[in-house]
C-alpha cells in the first residue's frame, strides 16, 4: 500500500463487490486497536460494525452503492477490538474493477460539539422564557388548576357513579351457569377496570343443542365496553335464530367493518372463539377467530387444542369463516379463556391445572383456577392489568 495512503490521517479501506475486506489502512487499524490487518483480510465489512450499522449498511448503503455507484458523509458506528463505539462517517465509491473504496472520517469531537452547541441554545433560549413568563403563568396555572381541581372532583363522582352503573348491567347481561344431566357450563369474569372488554354468552339453542361464544375487544374500559355490549345484542340475536357458526361470525366481523368505516382512528377489533355443541350426536362445531386456543380435555387426560381458523374480527374485510367439527365422548371437558388470563400464567400453566384436577367436580376446577388468579403471591399470577374471563364446560 502506498505509504501516504497507508499513514493519511483518515481510515481507508478496499472491499470486493460481495463487502469481503481487501486491504485497510494503518491509522484505521490504530483506530480500531489492532495490531494487523491479518484479522480482517476476507472477512465481511460486519467485522468492524456496530448490530444497528449492520443492518443500516444491508437497508442503505448497499442498495446505494448498486444504484449510485457512490456515497457521501453515511453515518456509521465502528467497533474497536475492546467493542468501544467510533462514530464515523463514511465516503465510498464503486469502480468499474468491481471494487469498494472507502474513506472514513471519525466524528467523535465534532458530535460532542454538536450536542453542546444545541444544548446550550436550547437552555438560554428556555431560560430567556422562563425569566419573563414564570411569575405570571404561575399565577394563571394557580387559578387554572383552582378550578380545574373543583370540576374534576365533581365529574369524577359523576363518573364513577355512572361506571358503577355501568359495571352491573354489564355483568347483570351475562348469562348464568348452566348445569343438567347433559353438560355443565360455569364461567369466571372480572374486569380490570370498572368496564370489561370481555363477553361472554352460553345458550340452550334447542333442547339438543348449545352455543357458546367469547369475545375479547381490544383495550380496556368504556370504549371497549360498549362495543362488547353491542356485539352481545347481535350475537344473542343471530344465536336465539339457531344461526349456523360462519354467519353468526361473518355478521359480528361485518358489524365492525360497517361500525369503523368512516372513523378509523377509533377503529377495533376482536378476537372470538364460538362452540355449537350437539348433545344429540355428540359433535362440537367450532370457530376460532384469533382467540387463545381452547383446550380439549378427554376423560383419560389427553389434551387438545382448539386453535384459530381465521384472524380477528374487524381487521380483514371480505373474509370467509369457516367452521371445523370434531367428536367427543362423555367425560370431555373444554377451557375457553382470554388472553388476560393465560398471559398471568406461566406457559402450559393452564393445561397442567386442568390435568391435576381432572378426576375433581367441575366447579372445584373453577375454584383451583379463579385462586391462582385472584392470588397475587402464587407463582401462577403475575398479570393482573387486563380483563380475565374463563368458561369451563364439562359434557
Amino acid at each position: 500500500m502506498n505509504e501516504l495512503i497507508e499513514n493519511a490521517p483518515c481510515g481507508f479501506i478496499t472491499l470486493s463487490s460481495e463487502g469481503e475486506i481487501l486491504m485497510i489502512n494503518k491509522t484505521l487499524l490504530n483506530w480500531l486497536d489492532y495490531p494487523s490487518s491479518e484479522h480482517f483480510m476476507g472477512n465481511h465489512f460486519n467485522l468492524l460494525l456496530s448490530p444497528s450499522s449492520q443492518i443500516f449498511c444491508q437497508l442503505y448503503l448497499v442498495p446505494l452503492i448498486k444504484v449510485k455507484h457512490t456515497v457521501e458523509e453515511m453515518f456509521l458506528t465502528l467497533h474497536t477490538v475492546m467493542k468501544e463505539e467510533i462514530p464515523i462517517l463514511l465516503n465510498a465509491s464503486f469502480h468499474d474493477n468491481h471494487q469498494l473504496t472507502c474513506v472514513i472520517f471519525p466524528i467523535r469531537n465534532r458530535s460532542a460539539l454538536e450536542d453542546a452547541i444545541i444544548n446550550a441554545r436550547k437552555m438560554t433560549e428556555d431560560a430567556y422564557l422562563e425569566k419573563e413568563l414564570a411569575l405570571l403563568e404561575l399565577e394563571r396555572k394557580q387559578q387554572d388548576l383552582l378550578q380545574a381541581n373543583q370540576i374534576n372532583t365533581k365529574i369524577m363522582r359523576e363518573t364513577e357513579r355512572d361506571l358503577q352503573i355501568a359495571k352491573k348491567i354489564q355483568e347483570t347481561a351475562l348469562t348464568k351457569d348452566i348445569t343438567n344431566d347433559n353438560i355443565e357450563i360455569l364461567s369466571y369474569y372480572r374486569a380490570s377496570k370498572s368496564l370489561s372488554g370481555d363477553i361472554f354468552g352460553f345458550y340452550q339453542v334447542t333442547p339438543q343443542k348449545y352455543a357458546i361464544i367469547l369475545l375479547d375487544v381490544m383495550g380496556h374500559g368504556i370504549s371497549s365496553a360498549l362495543i362488547t355490549m353491542s356485539l352481545q345484542s347481535m350475537f344473542q340475536k343471530l344465536i336465539s335464530r339457531e344461526a349456523a357458526p360462519e354467519s353468526v361470525l361473518q355478521e359480528l366481523d361485518q358489524y365492525l367493518h360497517d361500525l369503523f368505516q368512516n372513523n378509523q382512528d377509533a377503529w377495533h377489533y376482536c378476537t372470538a372463539i364460538y362452540l355449537n355443541i350437539d348433545i344429540s350426536t355428540q359433535t362440537i362445531e367450532y370457530i376460532n377467530g384469533g382467540h387463545p386456543p381452547a383446550i380439549l380435555q378427554e376423560e383419560n387426560g389427553a389434551q387438545h387444542e382448539l386453535g384459530a381458523t381465521n384472524p380477528p374480527l374487524g381487521t380483514f374485510e371480505n373474509i370467509l369463516f369457516k367452521s371445523r367439527t370434531l367428536h367427543y365422548e362423555r367425560g370431555t371437558r373444554i377451557l375457553l379463556y382470554t388472553d388476560g388470563v393465560s398471559e398471568a400464567f406461566e406457559l402450559n400453566t393452564l393445561n397442567h391445572l386442568l390435568n391435576e384436577s381432572i378426576s375433581s367436580p367441575l366447579a372445584q376446577t373453577k375454584e383451583i383456577i379463579q385462586s391462582a388468579l385472584e392470588n397475587k403471591e402464587t407463582i401462577y399470577s403475575n398479570y393482573n392489568n387486563d380483563d380475565q374471563c374463563f368458561i369451563l364446560v364439562e359434557l
